[in-house]
């Protein structure tokens, strides 16, 4: 992955725990994601998005990096047990908005907004962690 994946990636979009594997680094604070989104940067990728869903408090923050440029997509956070598919989700919303001509931030902050409608329309299936609704604005 390191040497042959992420240096042909346009956008890779590591959670925290993946971010802390390819950066070898622990994450604990919004601080340290910049950090290993920095560090992931340097293995190849023109844009990494740290996702911050798995750190605690009312915000879901992520951090996105690309050379001469960091920003932050701060969020309330969602409390729903329907989050099965985020990482999927969030990543295919990305890579069509790109296909669509926006920029990296504009495809990102799109493809933010998207999954959290998906989010707070989820049709509530299951006991576990449910699925997204994924046509939401098609229907609301």
């Amino acid at each position: 992955m390191r040497s042959e994946l992420l240096p042909t990636a346009h956008v890779v979009t590591p959670n925290v725990p993946e971010a802390e594997v390819l950066a070898e680094m622990t994450i604990r604070s919004i601080g340290d994601m910049r950090e290993a989104g920095r560090r992931i940067l340097r293995l190849g990728a023109r844009v990494v998005l740290v996702k911050g869903g798995h750190l605690g408090g009312p915000e879901s923050v992520d951090v996105a990096c690309s050379e001469g440029a960091t920003f932050e997509l701060r969020r309330p956070r969602i409390v729903s047990p329907h989050t099965h598919g985020t990482g999927c989700t969030l990543s295919s919303a990305i890579a069509a908005n790109l296909a669509r001509g926006l920029t990296d931030r504009e495809a990102i902050e799109a493809a933010r907004d998207y999954l959290d409608g998906a989010i707070r329309h989820a049709p509530g299936l299951g006991r576990g962690h449910g699925p997204l609704n994924h046509f939401w604005r098609a229907v609301y």
